[in-house]
């Protein structure tokens, strides 16, 4: 199916989906609308992180303004509730928290949209076959985080994304070789089930062996709370509790350079200045020159208007 074509009922399959996959989304959904508009209650639309569309929210006037707070949903994990449209056609009275989008096209009508973005569960994996490696995923499948056990043999750098939290419980058996393919290859988060002297051999080894000194140092060794003398399953339980504390101060999150970050950095959105909607400076966002300045609209209609009679939609001061 066309992903831009899928309804309501199938965007929510497929938000399930990529849930299931471990990707991170928004989730917009029309929750009341005014015609005419080409919006209808119901009608959802996913943008994930990367910025794939799915679904379809309305038309030109309303989806970018929807897909660009989508796309801070997803920076900020802030859901929100936008109106779409002119808000002196409802008094002045908007329920607390709600934001205010002016739209002005063709179309007359207005649309409430709900955004909300969607957190995957942490991808575990344990590494290890000893029976706290097994509790351990037991445990956070109780949470519903995505867990697996894999043996030391298997485990492979293709099986870890930015987004997986990798516990070493070989205890022994391979050790430094599975921590060093672990690090290589950059989770969210390495930790190595071992008491403290075992951890700084394991670590002091592939530090002399060259593996880069950055990567070891983020790796949590011994990693678990401390809880005196335990049992195999009371360490699981330790780590675990270590885990989940660290997802809640965002110790589990992708590591993000300031490169990636700043690349990542949208163009700052301008004013079309006909109908005054906020426009994603861009070739789509129908640019007109004049003077050497570079005006973005947000539809052909309101272009052509400005090309007609600038001086009708300039501040004063700018006027030609």
């Amino acid at each position: 199916m066309d992903e831009n074509a899928a309804d309501g009922w199938d965007v929510l399959a497929r938000a399930q989906e990529l849930s299931r996959q471990g990707e991170e989304f928004a989730l917009a959904t029309v929750v009341w609308r005014s015609g005419p508009s080409s919006g209808h209650q119901g009608s959802r639309m996913i943008v994930t992180a990367d910025g794939r569309q799915i679904g379809w929210i309305g038309g030109a006037c309303a989806e970018p303004a929807v897909v660009r707070a989508m796309q801070q949903a997803v920076v900020d994990r802030t859901p929100r509730l936008l109106l779409l449209g002119d808000a002196a056609k409802f008094g002045g009275s908007l329920p607390e928290g709600m934001a205010t989008v002016p739209i002005s096209c063709a179309s007359d009508g207005a649309l409430q949209v709900y955004v909300e973005p969607v957190v995957p569960a942490p991808h575990l994996l344990v590494v290890g076959r000893s029976p706290m490696a097994h509790t351990l995923r037991g445990l956070a499948d109780v949470l519903g985080w995505r867990a697996e056990v894999v043996d030391a043999e298997a485990f492979s750098a293709d099986a870890v994304t930015t987004r997986t939290v990798v516990v070493v419980a070989t205890q022994g058996h391979g050790d430094e070789d599975v921590l060093e393919t672990a690090v290589l290859a950059r989770p969210a988060f390495v930790g190595l089930v071992a008491s403290r002297r075992r951890s700084e051999t394991v670590v002091g080894y592939l530090a002399d062996k060259g593996v880069d000194a950055a990567l070891l140092g983020a790796v949590r060794s011994p990693v678990g709370l401390d809880l005196g003398r335990t049992t195999h399953r009371e360490i699981a339980v330790a780590v675990l509790a270590e885990l989940v504390a660290l997802r809640a101060s965002g110790g589990l999150e992708p590591d993000r350079t300031a490169a990636a970050a700043a690349e990542a950095t949208p163009a700052a959105d301008v004013v079309d200045p006909v109908c005054g909607m906020t426009v994603r400076p861009s070739p789509a966002a129908f640019p007109y020159e004049l003077d050497g300045t570079t005006y973005h609209f947000c539809c052909a209609g309101c272009r052509t208007a400005f090309s007609k009679a600038p001086n009708d939609y300039l501040p004063e001061g700018s006027r030609c």
